[in-house]
């Protein structure tokens, strides 16, 4: 084909190419859009850094302060109690001596402990996430995450030396309705729950979305046995107490049966097994020491047996968190077990009747009359702020209830009360009410940040004793993957116990 010889020449040439390609469909090439996202000839619209939709809350890591310089194996401390024991008179004679007064010391010491958690990234790993994520970086910043998550657990329910021993037996009554049972003899099984244990089983959402119990799937841990990233194995309680003996009843067909077990000292919740003799599947937990069962296990839920038969409740790895140190015995926290009331339903709060409850003015009333303070704030559930506020804002039946118009649209209302702060009748100042997210139903805490005694000789009344804050580390290569530790070592130290306090055992409203 002879060379053309200007531009209106090579159109024409390109315009009877086309036109001749046009003529054998064989030879027509097209593209259209595919299919799917990852067929054809398309780019790839991601969007880059991932998502990050996880809740990271430690509202009591992050308020308590941090100090370093621990050594040693423990932190140790005397405190004065009292200046005078004998309640001596101040009254002299005539040149007279006075009485000689008594003081009152108590011994506290508390064992520093190490804890961190461990991730890793591959060689390949690193190489797909090149332009899109430094995935290096991620795997050492949600390590700390994870670990802080964990040190916020540690601070409030962390339990080495409250055991709880072995859950007492079942107290079963069978009830002809109610239920779905079916006829035949039923075994059933409780276990008390620490908080450690307590916040696996029901799968607690923090670090984690979209975590419920569903029986089907819970596990309640007994003793744990943790292969770490270095091959070797920790072996340590998980938090739960000694499974109690077996009770049996007799259910007829669409019956339900009762089951009530005596609170026990350390547990924020209960976990009920019912089957066949020796075959006892788990069926719920209840934040009360009593419950009704209604319908039959289901098939693939966790067995009783499967857990070590033994006291699994403390753990040689942790310190002692807030609720385990209030709750020893001899600590002087004000403590107390709402009454079992009927099976299954339990004993609520109850109203003041002048915009109160009487649980909570009790606790702030001993408070006062033991030890001359007012809690900063009481933390709470979820469920426990929505049953305070409704209990509150109903009033026993005189409501305090609010309706907010607004001016610029005043056909609407915003309507409903939730309980911010509680005001302390007795010292006249409020207490502030937290929901905090590791709170089991059921139990409600009350927490001083602040002593009222002017020469206490106490900067903090909680903190962390560090011999080391947190620090990462990076080890040498040994395989194709990059392996990052968070670590830190350090005792949560209370100086003042008995400033802290406990209601638990409380049925929903």
């Amino acid at each position: 084909m002879p060379k053309p010889a200007n531009l209106e020449q090579t159109l024409d040439a390109m315009k009877a190419a086309q036109a001749s390609a046009m003529q054998n469909t064989d030879l027509t090439k097209s593209f259209t859009q595919p299919g799917s996202a990852t067929t054809g000839l398309q780019a790839y619209d991601l969007e880059g850094p991932s998502k990050k939709f996880y809740p990271v809350e430690t509202p009591l890591r992050n308020s308590i302060p941090r100090i370093t310089g621990g050594y040693a194996i423990q932190a140790n401390w005397k405190v004065i109690t009292n200046i005078n024991v004998q309640n001596q008179r101040a009254g002299v004679g005539e040149g007279q001596r006075g009485g000689k007064i008594q003081h009152q010391t108590d011994d506290y010491f508390a064992s520093f402990r190490g804890f961190g958690l461990e991730n890793d990234v591959t060689f390949e790993a690193n190489y797909a996430s090149k332009n899109y994520e430094d995935v290096k970086a991620l795997a050492v910043a949600q390590t700390l995450e994870a670990t802080m998550i964990q040190e916020e657990r540690l601070i409030l329910g962390g339990n080495t030396s409250l055991a709880m021993g072995q859950t007492p037996t079942p107290v079963l009554a069978a009830v002809a309705n109610g239920g779905t049972l079916t006829a035949a003899t039923k075994s059933i099984i409780c276990i008390a729950l620490g908080l450690q244990a307590y916040l696996d089983v029901v799968g607690m959402n923090n670090g984690g979305i979209g975590q419920i119990f569903d029986a089907a799937f819970a596990q309640v841990p007994g003793q744990i046995v943790r292969t770490n990233a270095d091959g070797s194995t920790s072996t340590f309680g998980g938090g739960s107490a000694r499974k109690s003996a077996a009770a049996t009843v007799t259910v007829v067909n669409g019956g339900s049966i009762t089951a009530t077990v005596t609170p026990v000292n350390g547990a924020v919740g209960y976990a009920w097994y019912m089957g066949p003799a020796g075959s006892e599947r788990l069926i719920t937990v209840t934040a009360i020491n009593s419950v009704i069962i209604k319908d039959e296990p289901q098939g693939g839920a966790q067995l009783a047996s499967s857990i070590a038969d033994q006291d699994n409740s403390t753990s040689s790895y942790d310190f002692d968190g807030l609720l385990i140190q209030a709750l020893k015995p001899n600590s002087k926290a004000y403590v107390k077990y709402m009454p079992t009331g009927t099976a299954g339903v339990g004993t609520k709060l109850t109203s003041d009747g002048a915009g109160g409850v009487v649980e909570i003015n009790e606790a702030l009333y001993a408070f006062y009359t033991r030890y001359r303070l007012s809690p900063d704030v009481i933390y709470v559930s979820a469920q426990e702020l929505q049953d305070i506020s409704t209990l509150i804002v109903g009033n026993n039946g005189a409501p305090l209830l609010q309706l907010t118009v607004d001016v610029n649209d005043p056909s609407s209302i915003v309507a409903g009360k939730v309980v911010g702060s509680y005001l302390n009748k007795i010292t006249n100042t409020k207490v502030e009410i937290k929901v905090h997210p590791n709170m089991p139903t059921g139990t409600i805490f009350f927490f001083t940040r602040k002593l009222p005694y002017q020469l206490a000789n106490v900067a903090n009344t909680v903190q962390m004793k560090m011999r080391q804050d947190y620090y990462q580390i990076e080890w040498p290569l040994r395989t194709r993957k990059y392996e990052y530790g968070v670590y830190a070592d350090g005792v949560l130290q209370h100086y003042a116990p008995f400033s802290m306090g406990v209601i638990t055992n409380i049925a929903r409203q």
